[in-house]
């Protein structure tokens, strides 16, 4: 089958600059895919790796396939190309194929609420009374606050969890998020902190990518969840039997994690990457699917860290024009 390949760079900048363990997220760039068939139907995919290196990596490839290009040749290519470009022709392709359906199918699913990051600074006490205020008032499931950790001293992150759960009621969701930024014996110092903290839903990749042998030991005492060390050790995806954070827009084709939440699996919980309105489309159908399967959880979509432009639009054709 004959296709027509149509790309669009674009960027931008967060409303605020993320710090984690591994630096400082300010900007994102990428571009925007249009797919269309001999019959004029398209499907629309987003590139917007995170690493400098994929960037430069996917701009030479779409160079290569932009304009017309077999179904064959994509198909093929999804193998081998970074994770960021399979994903926006694997998007772009499914939505051709249909596969998540028509409106009058269901459609475009909307994501259930999402997780909260916490801010580090001193509207930390202020932010965290104004949540709680409005989850009291709410109806909806109870609240998840995530929390960015391995970036000072751990007795001074100690004391700012320990403040923080102070305030906390019993059914709120804290998850801790190291970025690999904690080494063996960090991470066990946390384990024995939370052991017997029901509150705590995971430890998010306390330890480096590579150190599979340590993330299985600490695992065993409280619930770990798998993040980078998914995306640079595909593997651990089929072998990891506890939670696995899945960032769609970064990881390659999202057909097979489509197809995967589809039939209900477990224990997956669905993150943005700072996409555009194309790839938060995927973001929050499949999140939709994972909340309606057997081990719901609240996404991950960083509410409030992207500006508010027709970029982020829920419609395809208005994020193209935007860009």
């Amino acid at each position: 089958m004959q296709l027509k390949l149509h790309c669009k760079p674009f960027s931008f900048r967060l409303s605020q600059t993320l710090k984690t363990s591994q630096g400082a997220l300010k900007e994102k760039k990428g571009w925007l895919l249009r797919l269309e068939d001999k019959t004029g139907k398209c499907g629309w995919g987003e590139v917007s790796p995170i690493d400098q290196s994929d960037l430069a990596t996917c701009e030479r490839f779409l160079n290569l396939l932009h304009g017309k290009i077999t179904r064959q040749a994509l198909e093929a290519g999804i193998s081998i190309w970074p994770g960021a470009l399979a994903f926006g022709i694997g998007a772009a392709l499914a939505e051709i194929d249909d596969l998540i359906g028509t409106k009058e199918k269901g459609g475009w699913m909307k994501a259930p609420q999402s997780a909260i990051l916490l801010p580090r600074n001193q509207s930390l006490k202020k932010e965290l009374s104004t949540l709680l205020i409005k989850q009291r008032q709410s109806s909806q499931f109870p609240m998840t606050l995530k929390l960015k950790i391995g970036i000072e001293p751990q007795q001074l992150e100690e004391d700012l969890v320990c403040n923080i759960l102070k305030n906390l009621p019993e059914d709120t969701r804290l998850r801790l998020d190291a970025n690999t930024g904690l080494n063996r014996s960090e991470a066990n110092n946390w384990a024995s902190y939370f052991q017997q903290e029901p509150r705590l839903e995971w430890l998010e990749q306390p330890l480096a990518t590579d150190d599979v042998i340590g993330l299985i030991e600490l695992a065993r005492r409280i619930p770990v969840a798998l993040d980078e060390s998914l995306l640079e050790k595909p593997s651990l995806r089929k072998s990891w039997s506890s939670w696995q954070i899945r960032r769609p827009s970064l990881e390659g084709d999202p057909r097979l994690l489509l197809k995967e939440l589809q039939q209900g699996v477990s224990y997956r919980m669905l993150s943005t990457s700072f996409e555009t309105g194309i790839g938060l489309r995927w973001v929050h159908h499949l999140a939709a699917l994972q909340n309606a399967g057997p081990t719901p959880t609240a996404p991950g979509l960083a509410p409030g860290w992207c500006p508010k432009t027709p970029l982020f639009s829920c419609d395809p054709r208005l994020v193209w024009e935007a860009a």
